[in-house]
């Protein structure tokens, strides 16, 4: 089986003081909690992480979370965007998760790899539905709250949205 792994940022009102200050993230210019998710291949959540601030990146998160040892535990594949690129450990082996190729300053893009990045983002554009129903909750507008406090309501809201989808 195959699930779709990205990251979202979801915003948060700005708190003074140093405490906040890591929640900024300087990629989308505001502050926020960054947060990784699992979905299936028709964009339903699966699996949400726990926040991290917003000045994480992604594949970090996704390495402090041990991504790859957790879907070669279960079985399961992944389809990633470029900010995963490296990520796996054991590409050539047994690839855990696939993600597209980057073009370098020296090297462009041949047509095949860039049809094959095309054929993998129009799969991979689930997941972005999936993000849209979770933040399409209200009480995200107004997130002022810990880490800790922030990922509960998240998953609370994962087994409302899960709940939501299947009636």
């Amino acid at each position: 089986m195959v699930v779709l792994l990205d990251g979202t940022l979801i915003r948060t009102r700005h708190r003074t003081g140093t405490d906040n200050r890591k929640n900024y993230s300087g990629k989308h210019k505001s502050h926020g909690l960054l947060f990784l998710a699992l979905t299936d291949e028709k964009g339903n959540l699966i699996w949400i992480s726990s926040a991290r601030p917003g000045r994480s990146s992604e594949i970090t998160t996704a390495r402090h979370d041990k991504i790859t040892a957790h879907l070669r535990e279960a079985g399961l594949g992944a389809l990633a965007d470029l900010g995963f690129v490296g990520l796996d450990n054991q590409p050539d082996d047994d690839p855990v998760i696939i993600t597209g190729r980057k073009a370098t300053k020296n090297r462009r893009l041949t047509a095949a790899e860039k049809e094959a990045n095309r054929l993998l983002n129009r799969e991979r554009a689930a997941v972005e539905h999936g993000f849209a129903n979770l933040k399409s909750w209200r009480v995200l507008t107004k997130v002022r709250m810990s880490t800790c406090h922030a990922t509960t309501l998240l998953r609370a809201l994962l087994v409302l949205a899960n709940a939501e989808v299947q009636r």
